[in-house]
């Protein structure tokens, strides 16, 4: 059975995340109800980046597809046009209003798997079979390019867990116009909602963690939370980067905390060809499990 929060309201969502981290674990605390929970978790000083890790380590090759990648999946004909109409935007609680949520506000032992798609999707198959195999759900955050790429793989990653916008091209969002930055936001929202059924709101994750107040804002009055993570497991930086399985596995549960978010992500990287987010992924599972946590499909608070 897949386990994802509502694809409703944010208030929905903040309510869903508690349930599903109820599910995920044993003899539950007093839940903590409504979204101003949410915010006790989270900075209400904006930063450039969700991890607090420099922003210039994240994979430029993310926000793009190449002529390699855009052949490849040409390979796979494209699943039937969803027929789905966008609502009218809802905003946001406020205490969801000029935060990124970088962790599950809970004390209850859940984990959150979370996962980047921009540059190709070699990881998705053996991270999809895996998360079955495993019963996990998890969250997704999709460029519209990714999506427009790859259709058929976004449909299959929106039936395995919960989709989030991660914008249309992956740019540094900071350096945009304000006007360029909602159409990075809405187009790779109609994407997302075209080819698989699905509105990715309320989650939104920032391409390279890079967000200052006004993208903050602008997010928000789109209907979105500005979802992060707790660690990153730099899996993308590949072998040539100096990264191993063993090096994902052990940076996820070295950092292991009742709602911890973790980013991964479903490429390979464009040098090695290396995945090794999706390699350590059974890993991953396995180690978490044997200390004592569950999971739950929301990279937001959502991922949803």
């Amino acid at each position: 059975m897949r386990t994802s929060v509502p694809r409703a309201s944010a208030t929905t969502l903040a309510v869903g995340v508690l349930m599903m981290a109820a599910a995920c674990g044993s003899s539950p605390p007093t839940p903590h109800v409504g979204p101003t929970t949410i915010a006790t978790a989270t900075s209400a000083t904006p930063t450039s980046s969700a991890s607090g890790t420099p922003t210039a380590t994240y994979p430029t090759a993310t926000g793009t597809t190449s002529t390699t990648t855009t052949a490849t999946a040409t390979t796979s004909p494209p699943p039937t046009t969803q027929t789905s109409t966008l609502a009218p935007t809802a905003p946001i609680p406020a205490a969801f209003v000029g935060h990124v949520v970088s962790r599950i506000p809970t004390s209850r032992k859940v984990v959150a798997l979370t996962f980047d798609a921009g540059a190709n999707g070699d990881g998705v198959d053996s991270i999809l079979a895996t998360l079955a195999k495993e019963k996990v759900a998890a969250s997704f955050y999709l460029t519209g390019n990714f999506v427009n790429a790859f259709p058929t793989l976004a449909v299959r990653m929106s039936a395995a867990g919960r989709l989030g916008n991660h914008s249309t091209s992956h740019p540094h969002l900071p350096t945009l116009t304000a006007a360029q930055v909602t159409t990075q936001v809405t187009s790779a929202q109609a994407t997302i909602l075209r080819v698989t059924g699905e509105d990715p709101r309320p989650l939104f994750r920032f391409p390279f963690g890079d967000s200052g107040p006004r993208d903050l804002r602008l997010v928000n009055d789109l209907g979105y939370i500005a979802v992060g993570w707790t660690v990153d497991t730099l899996g993308w930086q590949g072998t040539s980067g100096g990264r191993s399985v063993n090096s994902v596995v052990q940076r996820v549960l070295a950092a292991a905390t009742p709602g911890e978010i973790v980013l991964m992500h479903v490429g390979s990287n464009p040098t090695d060809h290396s995945t090794l987010d999706a390699d350590a992924v059974p890993r991953v599972i396995a180690g978490l499990r044997a200390a004592g946590y569950g999971f739950v499909s929301l990279d937001a608070l959502g991922s949803g």
